[in-house]
């Protein structure tokens, strides 16, 4: 095994003094020194040649290949391996040529700070992501702790918990850690007032409002919780919709005929890291859709102005399928033979002529077909009755 040339350091605000021995001797031996302005200023003693990160982030890999005849230290802020940039590029490289050295993180530090336990904290960043992406973490009692992208991200923080029933979250921003410059500020949602340094960690303690009534992640969201036109997924067929088409980490769902978004946005919320792209070919609807993903926490859903199967063409593959409108018998060949191995397909149907297309596919391909009807009560003057909704077909099968 060849020995590696390529070190990524972890570092904290004490500099040097507060690395390992191997990671000092990295980056005191190294001939290429790589980092932020601020990396820098921690490890000004060292002589080596010195690079500052470039943008776009993919030319400093190609810059790092360049120097492959000599030793080269990547300085990053805290853990390498915890939402930073050392892992990216470590992927690039084979594993004999990279070292990594591990640092203590800004999560393990602010839970310190805090008295936390650190395995029951969600820990996230905001950094070059949008804020909003943190909604569906809001629930009553959840601790968080959130690396920052600058001055103004508790702000937007508070205003978000304010607006989800949250106003009386407790605050803590947290400057400089393990530095002389560290500083602590304080406050709830509702009265937030601070500025803390732009290089900071944000610690929140969720507290629901006595009259607020926060929405779980799913499945199965109250209709109100979206912008709909009326033609929507209702939530209790949502509900089983969601539950056979099983949201899992990272996977990427086709929602043909999005509509106002509902399934795909619950789908996102309910699994960390899962995709959603959408066909919808009504602008107005689209709009809907965008509105409530961004409303829900899930701004990252991919909206395509088309129909199925024509454009379906080009989509990165499916790790499962929704089918709520535009269904044919074509769209659903076209969808098998993209669906990806244990990937799941769900089609709805309230017509004749599409519980006839459901009929056919569940003959050729098998699966489980089913009939869903839902009634709920309403008032009939001073009374309650019962009323029903158009009764749904669903076809689900899995490879």
């Amino acid at each position: 095994m060849s020995v590696a040339w390529l070190n990524i350091v972890g570092i904290g605000e004490d500099g040097l003094a507060g690395l390992s021995a191997a990671a000092r001797s990295a980056v005191q031996q190294a001939d290429v020194l790589i980092g932020g302005s601020r990396h820098h200023s921690l490890v000004e003693d060292v002589q080596a040649e010195r690079l500052t990160w470039p943008s776009p982030f993919d030319a400093m890999i190609e810059r790092i290949e360049m120097l492959r005849s000599k030793q080269v230290c990547v300085l990053v802020t805290g853990d390498p391996g915890w939402y930073s940039a050392g892992t990216k590029i470590a992927a690039h490289f084979a594993p004999e040529e990279v070292c990594i050295h591990a640092h203590v993180s800004a999560f393990q530090l602010a839970a310190a700070r805090l008295g936390w336990a650190l395995q029951d904290v969600v820990t996230l960043t905001v950094h070059g992501r949008p804020v909003r992406a943190i909604i569906p973490e809001f629930t009553p009692g959840a601790k968080m702790i959130i690396l920052t992208q600058d001055a103004d991200t508790p702000t937007q923080i508070t205003e978000l918990l304010v607006q989800h029933g949250f106003a009386s979250s407790r605050l803590t921003a947290l400057s400089h850690m393990g530095g002389s410059d560290e500083t602590r500020l304080d406050g709830t949602a509702a009265r937030w007032s601070g500025r803390p340094a732009d290089f900071h960690t944000l610690c929140i303690e969720c507290i629901v409002d006595p009259d607020a009534c926060p929405l779980p992640r799913g499945p199965g969201l109250p209709d109100d919780a979206f912008e709909h036109d009326g033609k929507m997924t209702k939530s209790e067929v949502r509900a089983v919709t969601l539950s056979r088409l099983a949201p899992r980490p990272g996977e990427l769902l086709w929602d043909i005929g999005c509509g106002c978004g509902s399934v795909a946005i619950e789908w996102m919320r309910m699994a960390h890291g899962a995709k959603a792209i959408g066909l919808e070919p009504h602008g107005e609807r689209r709009a809907m859709a965008q509105r409530n993903s961004v409303k829900l926490g899930v701004p990252g859903l991919q909206l395509v102005d088309a129909m199925a199967p024509d454009g379906l063409a080009g989509l990165d593959a499916p790790d499962a399928v929704f089918i709520g409108g535009g269904l044919s018998e074509e769209t659903v060949a076209t969808c098998l033979q993209v669906l990806k191995p244990h990937g799941r397909l769900v089609a709805n149907a309230v017509t004749l002529e599409s519980e006839q297309v459901l009929a056919t596919c569940h003959e050729r391909h098998g699966g489980c077909l089913t009939r869903l009807s839902v009634a709920r009560a309403e008032p009939v003057g001073s009374f309650h009755g019962w009323r029903p909704f158009m009764a749904v077909t669903q076809w689900s099968m899995s490879r």
